[in-house]
């Protein structure tokens, strides 16, 4: 009976990110500014990342943790040097 409303309730979990991870798609698409883009960007990784530990969690692969890890730590680098690069107009000084 746990195991069912655990599994539910998982499930549940990853419809809930399926839908945030198209609105950030949409501001990613549809702007209007930069900023936001990168925010629907940052939006995107943080959410992608959650959606893969939810599959690791149902699954029980270590897998699915170890490729949240890697979108974790590019997409925080990845939206410094965007955040970076709108605030001066270069990445590399």
């Amino acid at each position: 009976m746990m195991l069912n409303l655990l599994m539910g309730t998982i499930f549940l979990t990853q419809i809930l990110l399926a839908v945030a991870m198209a609105f950030a798609t949409f501001r990613v698409l549809r702007g209007p500014r930069a900023q936001d883009r990168v925010l629907g960007l940052d939006t995107l990784y943080v959410t992608a990342t959650m959606l893969l530990l939810t599959f690791g969690i149902r699954t029980g692969s270590m897998l699915y943790f170890e490729a949240a890890l890697i979108i974790a730590l590019l997409g925080f680098v990845s939206t410094a040097a965007l955040a970076k690069f709108l605030m001066r107009g270069e990445v590399i000084e």
